[in-house]
């Protein structure tokens, strides 16, 4: 699984999820600048399965296909 984290995402929690999954950083790729619509949208293009971020996204900010959509409850 390809995960992105975003800029304030401890670092350190990639550790213990390297073994499993991809793990690359927003400002590595040159989008720490990004919005949170835009990094949403750069992420899906670029093919990441999940973007761990500590930000407040609300579902509202950015509408996406169901079938990307955990089910966390």
């Amino acid at each position: 699984m390809l995960l992105l984290f975003d800029n304030g995402t401890p670092r350190t929690l990639a550790r213990y999820l390297i073994a499993y999954h991809t793990v690359t950083e927003a400002r590595a790729r040159g989008w720490e600048q990004l919005g949170n619509s835009e990094l949403l949208d750069a992420a899906e293009a670029a093919g990441f399965d999940v973007l761990v971020t500590t930000d407040k996204i609300s579902v509202t900010s950015k509408t996406l296909p169901a079938a990307n959509l955990p089910s966390w409850s």
